[in-house]
């Protein structure tokens, strides 16, 4: 309309011919670069807390403290290789799956009541 056809039709035809790939490569390195800004926010951290669980897990010892996935809160009383006994309250044990504990409270992370 405002343009010219014929200014249009060369200006476009110069750009296609000098840089046949200008475009698609362009694309595909900002896809690409998208891709590894989500990597490194996303995936990365997720693998790195994943791996510190499992080896929280693998390493739970006698008088742990312990949050399940069902938010059950507990202190280990046995830990073998599949199950851990927890203790919930007093002369209350609860035998768990260890694969359903989503959290090892360490004793510097755990902050004692204000009564």
């Amino acid at each position: 309309m405002f343009i010219p056809s014929a200014y249009a039709q060369t200006a476009g035809a110069a750009g296609s011919s000098a840089d046949p790939f200008g475009g698609s490569m362009l694309f595909f390195g900002q896809i690409l670069l998208i891709g590894v800004v989500f990597y490194f926010l996303m995936i990365r951290p997720q693998q790195r807390r994943a791996k510190e669980l499992r080896t929280a897990i693998d390493s739970l010892k006698k008088n742990d403290q312990v949050i399940t996935t069902g938010g059950i809160l507990g202190k280990v009383v046995k830990a073998g290789d599949v199950y851990v006994e927890v203790e919930v309250a007093p002369n209350v044990k609860v035998q768990v799956v260890k694969g359903a504990i989503s959290e090892v409270i360490s004793p510097t992370t755990a902050k004692p009541a204000n009564d």
